[in-house]
């Protein structure tokens, strides 16, 4: 039996995705699973055993062969006996139709139900649910017994070299300081990011009050703003990763190693999770149920604003109340909380 599944195309969906890869290994053991994925998402998977292999998916890389009738055809030459679709998109559900797959499961949305055998009923929009469930229905439907939320990620031998090599240019006392991560990017718009400063305030207030060592991670389009959260904290203990070789390995390993993340609603904020490390997520224009994950080591802040949460990528107001007045003192106090929470648990175990 061969299976295809379509991977979602954001990286925190991507890792709340490991789940319904876990249900549908543990049920088609014998299987060849197969993921479909875009190149930017596939080191989510990187050192776990959830499929047997990825397919790369470069539908907008006009020089790439995985796009267009090439990687149609490449679809129909795996001959898949299922294909299930996390992806709600009607691309998705074009390309599962166009592979020639024998039994084709999704979300019956957007008017690509024609395009299905097994038509799974979506929960209304209106209604904020969490995405992670709802990876899960499918996988039930298509007949796992053993469905848990407990999300995976793994980290390579090159992942942990990486952050082996960062951490060597530094003093030794650094790292055993305790290492707190903050992340300050999200791809989805600028209606996600708190304010440079704030995010300099709080470094220096968790290196000088905390007595830890403050690490600002960054993608390729943030090493700026890493680099001015570092400049706005003005602390010897608070440092980046923005010069570099940026990769989702390397964040991996950083917060796999970590005593606590800060984050806004990104997909780093669901590496934390996996690792076991607890983790602060700023809300600002996105509903929390939306990507929830029932994670007991997870603190939620979001301001009750009149206009949100209003989930566009760009305040429609021009005020950006939402991130903007969220305070430093409220953000370290949770911190605080969170270490103070966690050393207990250690001394107590």
């Amino acid at each position: 039996m061969k299976i295809g599944i379509f991977l979602p195309n954001w990286i925190g969906d991507a890792v709340m995705a490991t789940p319904t890869l876990r249900a549908v290994r543990q049920q088609f053991a014998d299987a060849e699973i197969v993921a479909i994925m875009r190149p930017y998402v596939a080191a989510v998977l990187d050192g776990l055993n959830l499929v047997d292999r990825v397919i790369l998916h470069e539908p907008r890389t006009k020089s790439s062969p995985n796009r267009g009738c090439r990687f149609v055809r490449s679809l129909r030459r795996e001959k898949f006996d299922t294909v299930l679709l996390l992806p709600n998109s009607l691309r998705a559900g074009w390309l599962a139709w166009l592979s020639g797959a024998s039994r084709r499961i999704g979300f019956n949305r957007d008017g690509r139900g024609w395009l299905l055998t097994d038509r799974v009923s979506p929960k209304s929009k209106a209604q904020p649910h969490p995405v992670i469930d709802e990876y899960l229905r499918l996988a039930a439907h298509l007949g796992c017994e053993t469905i848990s939320r407990q999300m995976e990620l793994a980290t390579t031998n090159c992942d942990e070299d990486a952050i082996q090599q960062f951490w060597a240019q530094y003093p030794e006392k650094l790292r055993r300081r305790g290492v707190v991560c903050l992340n300050p990017g999200g791809a989805f718009g600028s209606a996600k990011h708190w304010p440079a400063e704030s995010f300099g305030s709080l470094a220096r207030r968790i290196a000088g009050d905390l007595e830890k060592t403050a690490l600002v991670l960054c993608g390729p389009q943030e090493r700026d703003e890493a680099r001015q959260i570092v400049c706005h904290a003005d602390h010897p203990h608070v440092v980046n990763l923005a010069d570099c070789e940026l990769s989702l390995g390397l964040t991996k390993a950083a917060i796999k190693h970590s005593e606590l993340l800060v984050t806004t609603d990104s997909g780093p904020r669901h590496f934390a999770p996996p690792f076991g490390v607890p983790v602060i997520t700023l809300f600002g224009p996105t509903h929390i149920a939306w990507s929830e994950t029932f994670y007991p080591q997870a603190i939620h802040l979001q301001l009750d604003v009149d206009c949100g949460p209003c989930q566009q990528r760009v305040c429609p107001l021009g005020h950006h109340r939402c991130m903007k007045e969220l305070s430093v003192d409220q953000v370290f106090s949770s911190c605080a909380t969170l270490l103070q929470k966690t050393s207990q648990n250690q001394t107590a175990a």
